[in-house]
């Protein structure tokens, strides 16, 4: 099973179910690092566009309108295309 989980563009309810605006909005610039999640992290991404490779696997590009769920476990390289701002939750 793939460790990055996206839903493109879902619709206003399931956000609203998630409580999505609720969340804590984190922004980066454009740079380059890694981030290991010992934690189930969903991100919702409202601007910008991130390459994230896991450990091993294929890079997986990431654009606004995705919700993304990086699951507990996923050691991954990070590449912030374009600056970065997204909602996030951890479960």
């Amino acid at each position: 099973m793939s460790q990055i989980i996206i839903e493109h563009n879902p619709s206003e309810e399931r956000l609203q179910e998630l409580g999505v605006s609720e969340w804590p909005i984190w922004e980066k610039e454009v740079s380059k690092f890694t981030i290991d999640f010992d934690e189930t992290e969903t991100a919702y991404v409202l601007d910008g566009e991130i390459l994230v490779t896991p450990t091993g696997g294929e890079a997986v590009r990431i654009v606004p309108g995705d919700l993304v769920i990086f699951q507990a476990g996923l050691d991954s390289h990070w590449e912030v295309v374009k600056p970065l701002r997204k909602h996030y939750h951890y479960d």
